[in-house]
This record gives structure tokens, C-alpha cells and sequence, in this order.
């Protein structure tokens, strides 16, 4: 059977790495390792990490804080698999996923991309009213600049043949080879899919269905909105010389799909006058989103609008009609 690589880049989350590891080492596809890169913690995650090293399938590795992009380049550098799958510590994984993505790469060897449905959990591991469910398939790389369908490192299975593809060395770099930027903080991921599709000839492909579930983390929100927006800007500057003429048609829609996103972060800050500039911001650069994705769209300036009307006193309310009306329904 052909071996897979889980790798967990794992910082100061000693409060959610048990219930992780507890469900990678419960994957039903028999051949697999895991991989803990421990990326500087300061808390108890490393005395976590050594526990789950006495079984064979987990190796652990500490190094200084990089961030993410630089602990999965450790841990791609060391793994065995010929499939590389990212789960962050507080994400779970349902027992299929793993198997499930390997039989769609081996049933189809063009993709070199998996992905799947994603349920938002709570700290205490709860399911809660949001999903996200991806475009599965024709899948361009004006979809992944604009959408990202992915939706999050924890989502993805990737063939090692297509991350070999990509790697490139910095000049300062003298140990390994680098596959995700690790100069970003933010955005490594979209900039690491959206490098692969401009580049590349693998097909991105998703899974109809939730396999994984990805913690939600509350308070700060609309802050680190503000440090993504910068990340991706810089990644779109980054990218351009790779094709101009592709940037210079889907940039403006791209970024109108930023800025809504933002809104919407705004919207669970409770920030009405932040949401409405935003969502002005968005129409100004691009009507792509309000054509493309209505419902989405239609449901971020409506409740953006009653945010701002509504004040903090009643903000709750309009958050909780929002939920109810708007949040897209989970697959089982």
C-alpha cells in the first residue's frame, strides 16, 4: 500500500492537539505517518507532542517559530508519502479522509489537489451552523485567486509530485528546498495554490462531502483581516510577472471577493460602519461577487446595512436573523 505523510504544524495549542492526534491516528487507510512540527510553542504542546512519539507512525519535530509555511516545508522535507496531507492542531480529521483522498488522487492521475468540505467547530469541538462546501471540480486558477476553494490547509491532500513541481530554494536557504513562502505570515496557502495553477499543468479537484472539521478562532477579527489583506496584496505583486495578463483581468474581481470577506468578519466583530465600508469597497472595485455569488453576497450587504442601522444595542439580533437566514447548509 502506498504511504501517506500527515503533517501537523503545531504552535502553543497544548489545549487541542490531543483531540487532533486522536483523530489522525484514527484514519482507516492503513499505511501513513504523522509528522508534529512543533514551531517554537512555549506552552506544553512539545510535552503533548513526545507523548504520541512511542507510537511508531509519529515522528515529532521542534524547531524556532517560523510560522505555518515554514513548518510544513520542514515537514515536507522529511516525509515519506507519496501523498502529503496538512492538518493544523485543533482541526479535525473524520476517520475516512485520508482514504478518501487517496482513492481520488490514484483514481484520477492528473489531479494533484484534493480537497474537501469543511464544518466549522467551536473551542470545545462543537459543530456549529456554518460549512463549506467546494466548487469540486473545473476548477481554474482564476477560481483559486478569486474564491479559493480550498478554504483551509486543513481541507487538502496533495500528490508529492506536484509539490516537487513547485519547490524552488531562496538564495539564503541552504538546508532545503521551499514549497510554501515562508515569508508570509498570511496567505501562504493561496499563494502557494494559486503558484501551482499558473504553473503547472495538475488539476485542483474536490470531495462533495465535510471531512473536515476546522476550529474557529474568535476575537481579533477584523485585525487580522486588516494583516491578510496586506499578505494578499503582496502575493498578487508577487505573482504577477508569472502572467501579467491573467492579473490584470482577475485582480480587481479577486479583490472585491477580499474585501467581502472582510465584511463579513467585520459583521461577527459587530462592526456595522466597518462592514458598510467594506462592502462599498468591494462594489467599488468589482461587481463580480453580487453576480457570481448573489446569495453570498446579497446576505453580507443586507446584513451589513441592518448591522449599521441597528447599533450595538440590537447588534446581536441582527447577527442571529443573519444566521438563520444566510449561513449555507451543512452536508452530512
Amino acid at each position: 500500500m502506498t504511504r501517506a505523510s500527515i503533517i501537523v504544524p503545531a504552535f502553543n495549542v497544548a489545549d487541542s492537539l490531543d483531540k487532533t492526534m486522536q483523530a489522525l491516528l484514527a484514519q482507516t487507510y492503513g499505511s501513513y505517518e504523522i509528522i508534529i512540527v512543533d514551531d517554537g510553542s512555549c506552552d506544553a504542546t512539545p510535552r503533548i507532542a513526545a507523548q504520541y512519539s512511542t507510537d511508531p507512525r509519529v515522528s515529532v519535530l521542534r524547531q524556532a517559530n517560523r510560522g505555518f509555511a515554514a513548518a510544513r516545508n520542514v515537514g515536507i522535507s522529511v516525509a515519506q508519502g507519496e501523498y502529503i496531507g496538512f492538518c493544523n492542531a485543533g482541526d479535525i480529521w473524520m476517520p475516512t479522509k485520508l482514504a478518501r483522498h487517496v482513492t481520488h488522487l490514484r483514481a484520477h492521475p492528473e489531479i494533484g489537489v484534493s480537497f474537501s468540505g469543511s464544518a466549522v467547530i467551536d473551542g470545545a469541538g462543537a459543530v456549529k451552523g456554518r460549512a463549506k462546501m467546494p466548487c469540486v471540480s473545473d476548477i481554474t486558477p482564476a477560481c483559486i485567486l478569486k474564491r479559493n476553494p480550498v478554504d483551509n490547509g486543513s481541507a487538502i491532500v496533495i500528490r508529492r509530485a506536484a509539490l516537487n513541481d513547485i519547490a524552488y530554494r531562496p538564495r539564503r536557504e541552504i538546508q532545503r528546498d521551499w514549497y510554501f513562502d515562508e515569508t508570509f505570515r498570511h496567505c501562504a496557502d493561496i499563494e502557494c495554490w494559486t503558484r501551482m495553477a499558473l504553473t503547472t499543468d495538475w488539476r485542483f479537484e474536490g470531495i462533495q462531502d465535510i471531512l473536515t472539521h476546522t476550529r474557529d478562532t474568535q476575537g481579533g477579527l477584523c485585525a487580522k483581516a486588516d494583516r491578510q489583506l496586506e499578505a494578499w496584496e503582496r502575493m498578487v505583486a508577487k505573482l504577477t510577472p508569472l502572467d501579467p495578463a491573467f492579473f490584470r483581468m482577475n485582480t480587481p474581481a479577486a479583490r472585491a471577493y477580499q474585501l467581502r470577506d472582510m465584511s463579513r468578519r467585520a459583521i461577527r466583530d459587530l462592526d456595522g460602519v466597518r462592514a458598510v465600508n467594506l462592502t462599498f469597497g468591494a462594489m467599488a472595485h468589482s461587481r463580480a461577487p453580487l453576480i457570481e455569488d448573489p446569495v453570498q453576497s446579497l446576505c453580507t450587504i443586507c446584513t451589513a446595512a441592518a448591522l449599521f442601522c441597528a447599533g450595538p444595542k440590537n447588534s446581536r439580533r441582527v447577527l442571529q436573523m443573519k444566521a438563520a437566514l444566510c449561513a449555507p447548509k451543512a452536508v452530512s
